[in-house]
């Protein structure tokens, strides 16, 4: 991922996309939504991951959207739709997009709404990710109050770096992975 172009908050890193990605749960041939995309990591390698995989990256930021649709033209992804806009009025108007399987939350200024949005839409799987503890409490909240909160996960990664001709580990900020899920609930990793 060192070919991302960068933006404020992101790249994504990859460890955490990995173990969010991996919740998701992702199937061949559904509809994958990426909300607050920022350099559209995730939704690169969540293409990667199934085969015709529908994918919709949304940003409020316009910088987002023009940064992510430089990183999709340079790994080649052309199945990609980028749309701009705040993401609770996007998935309230937008009727191309259809039914969604799953969905990551990489960023939004109104989380309760949203997950209100995907739960009246039957989302099947939905990954918050935060790093601020409030928008972990309001996720965690919505989501129990919508009766689909499943688990949460604090991940900590610390990346070896070299100091005095050894190895030290310098700590990545922590990440708060919030699940949420409908139906199919034999589902667990």
């Amino acid at each position: 991922m060192t070919d991302m172009l960068p933006i404020s908050g992101g790249p994504t890193k990859p460890e955490i996309i990995a173990v969010s990605l991996s919740k998701l749960g992702l199937k061949d041939g559904s509809t994958f939504v990426d909300i607050g995309c920022g350099t559209g990591a995730v939704a690169i390698e969540a293409s990667k991951m199934t085969r015709d995989l529908r994918i919709y990256a949304l940003d409020a930021r316009l910088e987002s959207i023009e940064i992510a649709a430089k990183n999709f033209e340079t790994h080649g992804l052309a199945n990609i739709t980028l749309l701009q806009g705040e993401a609770s009025q996007i998935l309230n108007d937008n009727t191309d997009i259809g039914t969604i399987d799953s969905v990551f939350v990489g960023g939004t200024k109104n989380i309760r709404r949203v997950l209100g949005i995907l739960c009246e839409k039957k989302v099947r799987r939905i990954v918050v990710n935060a790093v601020r503890i409030e928008t972990v409490v309001r996720a965690i909240d919505e989501m129990q109050k919508l009766g689909i909160f499943d688990e949460v996960l604090h991940v900590a990664v610390s990346r070896g770096a070299p100091i005095a001709e050894e190895t030290m580990f310098k700590p990545e900020n922590p990440v708060y992975i919030i699940v949420g899920k409908m139906n199919d609930q034999d589902y667990r990793i």
